[in-house]
């Protein structure tokens, strides 16, 4: 450790421990602290644990992480950073330690000299995990000492005091989320690895180890990428085709603050652009993916009228630069500003210009160094141009072929009478027999159904010129109304459920993956948004004498045929197994399936966007083995594909 280093270290004390206000209200609100009381805000409260030790890294303090799911879903997070103060508070006159713990907005991000950047939902960390706890102990290691101090509820239950000597620094948080504040308190060790892996490549060096030790769910991994974010575009690319050989890497500064930008391209269609700052990954984007794109359409522009690919004053869009990328862009600065409560987007108008100028500049040069990477992308934002072209010809010719104007329906649209989209459905029903049944099924007042029929167009493998001139998805683009790609608009969306009815066989899956490959691909707010779901018909009609039930699982098949002999363990029940949808007649569907005080849906979710991805690349991409190791994998879990 450099003596610059260790002066830092010794500095770090109470007096850098800032309070703002008391720790008010978060057991009565907890969704204005962490988001939600639902399994992500489960989540959330270790990502808060983690996020202070990730800090720590930051400011060069730490290099080791520790993530531990106890039995009873007890959390266990340790590192070995230099160990929370435990001096006195000035303005409090309490330990650090103990206002870190019980007051809101306590820590060492507010003031300068504690940390140059840092993450945090609004930096309300260990006192809100800590409110929202059944008990939580810490052990601080420090000075030589080992400093303990232990809270249930948010309040103390026991105060700081010496349990022991060590020769090591860093801090160990240990605590069981309140089953009075969550709807569930059982961990998803998936959840928590994409999160901890994602922290991994954004912090290269940095080790973070995690391990599951529940019984019958034993597991661990070690993540430490040195390359950083180059090794997570790898990994982004890893079931695709790159078009040239290297990751480009840019990096620059500007006073506190820092941008790494890595990118390589594939030779596939749809943009993976991940965005982070201060380690928060930012979805709704903000400043520093907007200075990205703003740079590198005008890098890739002039790169091609210099060398005379691109002529005179044509140019290729924002869109066509951008097909077939995977780049993350990863920004630290300080006094982030995140607009809204969970930081979907950041605000800082100055990262735009840094990171403009460092893709700007150093892009450049790279294209000028590496001739025949920068012409492979060239050529591939070309082909984009062109092929966006032939889609708007394409889009103008099916609706002068169909009459699709604005206004018209498809003929396989039975429309409803609602014309509010917030209480409108539209069911999507594979085949005309199911889809004969459903219209004579349904409410007309509020359900639509649109028949699919015929092979579906796997739109991982094609353009968006072959997906405006497909008879099949066509006519679903104008029923929803919305548009695709960059011109959706959700406001103009028909409908506010958009329901995907499909049999409970290979061919039913199959049609609901290209389905929601489609809508992920193009339509993607539309999950975001929560308005896709998918109908789950039921597998079973179970019948004695004039008594019929319908089971929807093996387990509730079993379960209701005991039922259905309690009085008489002798009796005979009929058990026989739906066909498909075709074969219900339209009483049965509408009981079964689209009435809405009885049927079973399945909300389609987006938990987390680059897992997606990844999961589409490999069941609807053109590599076989990645595909059949991935369903020999998680074939358990593909009836619930959770995307």
């Amino acid at each position: 450790m450099s003596d610059n280093i260790k002066n830092q270290a010794s500095e770090y004390d109470a007096s850098q421990i800032q309070v703002l206000e008391g720790l008010e209200a978060v057991r009565k609100r907890p969704g204005m602290y962490i988001g939600s009381t639902s399994l992500s805000g489960l989540h959330h409260l270790v990502y808060e644990i983690v996020d202070n030790s990730i800090d720590e890294a930051l400011a060069g303090f730490c290099t080791g992480i520790t993530v531990t799911i106890e039995e009873g879903d007890i959390i266990c997070v340790c590192d070995n950073g230099r160990g929370i103060p435990v001096d006195i508070q000035e303005q409090t006159g309490k330990s650090a330690l103990e206002v870190v713990f019980t007051v809101l907005h306590a820590g060492g991000k507010f003031g300068g000299g504690g940390y140059k950047v840092s993450g945090g939902l609004h930096g309300v960390g260990a006192s809100v995990v800590n409110a929202l706890s059944e008990w939580l102990e810490v052990q601080v290691h420090r000075d030589g000492k080992i400093y303990q101090m232990k809270f249930s509820r948010g309040g103390i239950t026991e105060s700081i005091n010496v349990v022991g000597t060590t020769d090591r620094t860093g801090t160990t948080v240990r605590f069981k989320p309140d089953p009075e504040m969550f709807d569930d308190t059982v961990y998803d060790y998936e959840t928590l690895h994409t999160w901890l892996r994602e922290q991994a490549f954004l912090n290269g060096g940095l080790t973070i180890a995690m391990e599951d030790k529940r019984e019958g769910k034993e597991q661990a991994e070690i993540m430490c990428y040195d390359g950083g974010i180059k090794e997570f575009v790898a990994w982004l690319n890893q079931h695709k085709t790159p078009i040239h050989q290297d990751v480009i890497y840019l990096t620059g500064k500007k006073g506190d603050a820092i941008a790494e930008i890595a990118l390589q391209y594939n030779d596939g269609y749809s943009e993976n652009l991940v965005s982070f700052a201060n380690n928060i990954h930012t979805p709704e984007g903000g400043m520093h993916e907007t200075g990205f794109k703003t740079a590198l359409t005008r890098v890739i522009n002039a790169y091609g009228q210099k060398n005379n690919i691109i002529k005179g004053d044509d140019k290729v869009s924002g869109d066509d630069v951008r097909e077939g990328i995977a780049a993350v862009i990863s920004v630290k600065l300080p006094e982030a500003q995140f607009e809204g409560q969970t930081k979907q987007k950041l605000g800082n108008a100055y990262i735009r210009t840094l990171v403009d100028s460092v893709v700007n500049d150093q892009l450049t040069v790279y294209f000028e160094e590496h001739p025949a990477a920068a012409r492979a992308i060239l050529e591939k934002a070309m082909m984009a141009n062109r092929a966006r072209e032939a889609a708007r010809k394409a889009k103008e010719s099916v609706r002068r072929k169909t009459g699709l104007e604005s206004g018209q329906m498809p003929d396989k649209l039975q429309d409803c009478n609602e014309r509010d989209p917030s209480l409108c459905e539209i069911y999507i029903v594979e085949g005309d027999s199911a889809a004969g049944s459903a219209i004579q099924g349904r409410d007309s007042r509020f359900q639509a159904i649109l028949a699919m029929w015929g092979k579906m167009l796997n739109v991982e493998k094609a353009r968006a010129d072959k997906i405006y001139g497909n008879d099949k998805l066509y006519p679903l683009i104008v029923a929803l109304g919305a548009g695709i790609g960059d011109e959706f608009n959700i406001e103009k969306l028909r409908y506010h459920k958009i329901i995907i009815m499909a049999d409970a066989d290979v061919d039913g899956s199959h049609i609901r993956t290209l389905l929601l490959t489609f809508f992920f691909r193009y339509m993607r707010p539309l999950i975001e948004h929560g308005y896709v779901y998918s109908a789950v018909p039921p597998l079973y009609k179970l019948s004695r004498g004039k008594t019929q039930r319908v089971a929807y699982s093996d387990e509730q098949r079993d379960k209701i045929s005991a039922e259905m002999r309690e009085d008489n363990p002798n009796a005979k029940v009929d058990i026989s197994r739906f066909k498909g949808l075709g074969e219900m007649d339209p009483h049965e569907l509408w009981e079964t399936t689209m009435d809405p005080q009885t049927r079973s849906l399945r909300r389609i979710t987006l938990n987390d966007a680059i897992h997606a991805d990844q999961v589409f690349t490999v069941l609807m991409g053109e590599d076989v083995e990645p595909r059949r190791e991935w369903i020999e994998q998680n074939a358990k879990y593909v009836v619930n594909l959770d995307i």
